[in-house]
């Protein structure tokens, strides 16, 4: 039994040192990516995210440089624009979502176009936003207007034989939601 015991024990305290090997592993990977990051890199995770790019997920980094998403807003920022009962169009998105991979790009053009100022918000970062902005999937669309949501359009744009929204859709859902100034 004493033997049973032991063995045991030394079972588990092996797990225990696998686990904090591959702990202290991880966290070198992360430290080494975000150490070979070049500046113009590391100051767009300041600029967008206002944290550290150490901070940010792997897919969050590689999104840093990309022209499709440099119109971040972060929480605290979304709540005053809310709270100032300011018209805002938000793209609720996540760094890991196929469909806004495939939707930003065409998304971008037609709200310039349309006139509208896009803010974006990464749930892949901002986790707690899916429950207070009660998403249900990526890509959303929400416009906020006087303090309150006004409409939604959740879906992104067909891809690779996936059904999905037109960019006449998203045209329309800006046009239709855009106040009249």
């Amino acid at each position: 039994m004493k033997k049973l015991l032991l063995y045991l024990g030394i079972i588990v305290g092996l797990f225990v040192l696998l686990f904090i090997v591959n702990q202290q592993s991880e966290k070198s990977k992360q430290e080494a990516r975000v150490g070979n990051l070049d500046a113009a890199t590391k100051a767009k995770a300041e600029q967008l995210y206002g944290v550290e790019a150490s901070k940010l997920k792997p897919e969050t980094i590689k999104q840093l440089n990309d022209e499709n998403y440099q119109n971040i807003i972060k929480p605290a920022d979304l709540k005053k624009k809310i709270e100032s009962k300011e018209e805002t169009f938000v793209y609720f998105f996540s760094t890991t979502c196929i469909h806004c991979i495939a939707t930003t790009p065409v998304l971008n053009p037609i709200a310039k176009e349309a006139g509208v100022d896009l803010k974006q918000l990464n749930l892949w970062e901002y986790e707690a936003e899916w429950a207070n902005y009660k998403i249900e999937a990526t890509p959303t669309l929400v416009v906020f207007r006087d303090g309150k949501e006004v409409t939604r359009l959740q879906g992104g744009v067909s891809h690779d034989g996936q059904q999905g929204l037109s960019p006449d859709n998203f045209k329309k859902f800006f046009t239709d939601n855009k106040k009249k100034s």
